[in-house]
């Protein structure tokens, strides 16, 4: 459907929520340091919004927000794992989990560390992070 895009399925641990998305095979996924992300331990990509769809488990999922309340961190209620989010500096696209994709469809990942402690300074002088939800 997306030319020069991989179709990537994936989803929580216990297989309640599931979703697949649109994206390269060779990821670029950011490793943020501020303090939610820090302690999950949240590394994503992001992409547009219209490149992700939940398959299953909408009644499932649940959100916690905080600060600016943009970034809607959503969750399995049954067993607590974040596999995509809505991402402060891409409310319109999702920030998807590699970790929880299935196997199979990824070839590379290649982080890239993001300054989140200093979050408005790191993302004004990204040049691309805010354009990676634009199809």
């Amino acid at each position: 459907e997306y030319r020069g895009l991989v179709k990537h399925t994936g989803g929580c641990h216990c297989g309640a929520v599931r979703f697949e998305v649109w994206a390269s095979a060779d990821l670029h996924v950011f490793n943020c340091n501020c303090s939610i992300c820090t302690k999950k331990q949240n590394r994503h990509f992001i992409v547009p919004a219209s490149r992700f769809k939940l398959l299953k488990g909408a009644d499932n999922l649940t959100t916690y927000t905080f600060n600016t309340h943009r970034a809607q961190h959503t969750f399995c209620k049954t067993c607590g794992v974040q596999s995509f989010y809505t991402p402060r500096s891409n409310p319109d696209g999702y920030g998807i989990a590699p970790h929880c994709l299935d196997d199979g469809t990824v070839q590379t990942i290649i982080t890239e560390d993001i300054n989140g402690k200093e979050w408005e300074k790191a993302v004004k002088e990204h040049k691309t992070i805010r354009n990676m939800s634009k199809p």
